[in-house]
């Protein structure tokens, strides 16, 4: 029996970045050999077991064989006379094929050192397009290297566009598919995922509403780039840079999709897309299942972006309902997630990326001014609770035109 330590481990210490999980693949062992040494077992599909004191991962070696569509329509076999190099020809790039013996010496049978010093993200065998999960994982691994210079092998491309045309992907289901997007969204070059699944053709099959944003003209006076696909791709790695959180991240890339929508004779105008876009976006994370906090925040930030923006321009009353519609002072870390969001909308344009938003601080000052009001123990026992909520919102307007007012001076 011999263990290795395989995968992303391997590449990511030959890439000097930190290794945040093992996984290992035993060869030449059953079962029995692994639970007889304390090994639980975990996998369904094929052996998987957890070490007794590490908590990692230990697979089997094995192979796989393809007997129906979709990425779960393999056959497994293992058996003690699966080599290693017969394990590593079953993963998708070459830079995840190499495995590390326990002395140390590195297994690279598949090129993937020289890829790793090429930069490129080349596939192992010509299996690498029986399963579909492979092009969302190729555009992740795109996006994350990106800042390195890594770039997709030309004929790996080829074969990811092949199998966006044939089909393939339809058997993608909505959970592996939001999996693979929310990790995407939190990599450093996020909007390189999307990127990558349009050149190969995968975005118009896996997010046609995202894919219909290009070719769409914005007026060139608010947006020098036109194209608001561009644009989008260009806000999401603004909202990178700066750190938002992913479900912000998600937010930018959704809050323009209503513009989609505007017909061709009324570009490049697109009056009311904000609105035009909320029913798109619970479309689409209802078709994805996407965790609630991400949908609200998209909707929140379609609807209200242009109103964000115009924020120091909003008469008092405006900007009161704009903070009880948002639930400012009650939700505190997602109206900042919103302010973040329309700080990349606005400054994802060409040649604004360093330009100054204080919309965002002038509203969350307008919110703590909101929540510090309070009523009076006098009032709480004098008014119902009717009057008590009229009298926080005239007590709240009061506070905001002092705001306004503290803005103009």
């Amino acid at each position: 029996m011999e263990v290795y330590l395989v995968g992303g481990a391997v590449r990511d210490r030959l890439l000097g970045r930190p290794v945040t999980e093992r996984d290992w693949v035993v060869v030449g062992a059953r079962p029995e050999d692994l639970q007889h040494q304390g090994y639980l077992p975990v996998g369904r599909e094929f052996p998987v077991f957890i070490h007794p004191k590490t908590r990692e991962e230990y697979a089997l070696a094995r192979l796989e064989r393809k007997i129906a569509p979709g990425y779960r329509g393999f056959a497994t076999e293992f058996s003690p006379a699966v080599t290693l190099e017969e394990d590593l020809r079953r993963r998708d790039l070459t830079i995840n094929a190499m495995a590390e013996s326990a002395s140390g010496q590195i297994i690279d049978p598949y090129g993937g050192r020289d890829d790793l010093a090429a930069r490129l993200l080349r596939h192992v065998s010509p299996a690498f397009v029986e399963d579909p999960v492979r092009v969302l994982r190729v555009a992740r691994f795109a996006a994350r290297y990106a800042a390195l210079g890594f770039r997709v092998a030309e004929e790996t491309l080829a074969l990811m566009r092949r199998m966006s045309a044939s089909g393939e992907l339809a058997a993608l289901v909505p959970e592996r598919v939001w999996q693979e997007t929310e990790r995407a969204l939190s990599e450093t070059r996020p909007e390189v995922f999307f990127e990558t699944l349009r050149a190969c053709g995968a975005l118009a099959v896996i997010f046609p509403e995202v894919d219909a944003l290009y070719g769409v003209p914005q007026p060139a006076t608010w947006h020098p780039e036109i194209d608001t696909g561009v644009h989008v791709m260009m806000a999401l790695r603004w909202a990178a840079d700066a750190g938002l959180p992913t479900t912000a991240r998600f937010a930018v890339l959704t809050h323009d999709l209503g513009k989609a929508r505007t017909p061709p004779e009324q570009w490049p105008s697109h009056h009311g897309h904000g609105e035009a876009g909320v029913p798109i976006i619970v479309a689409l994370c209802a078709r994805l299942k996407t965790p609630h906090a991400y949908r609200d925040l998209a909707v929140l930030t379609a609807r209200y972006h242009a109103q964000v923006h115009r924020a120091q321009q909003l008469r008092p009353i405006t900007l009161l309902k704009l903070l009880e519609a948002t639930d400012a002072c009650r939700r505190p870390e997602r109206f900042d997630a919103l302010l973040g969001a329309c700080a990349a909308d606005a400054c994802g344009r060409r040649g604004l990326a360093d330009q100054p938003y204080p919309q965002a601080e002038y509203l969350r000052r307008a919110r703590a001014a909101c929540a510090a009001v309070r009523l009076t123990s006098a009032e709480r026992q004098s008014l119902t609770g009717p009057e008590a909520g009229e009298r926080m919102h005239a007590k709240r307007l009061e506070a905001l035109q002092a705001v306004c007012v503290a803005a103009v001076d």
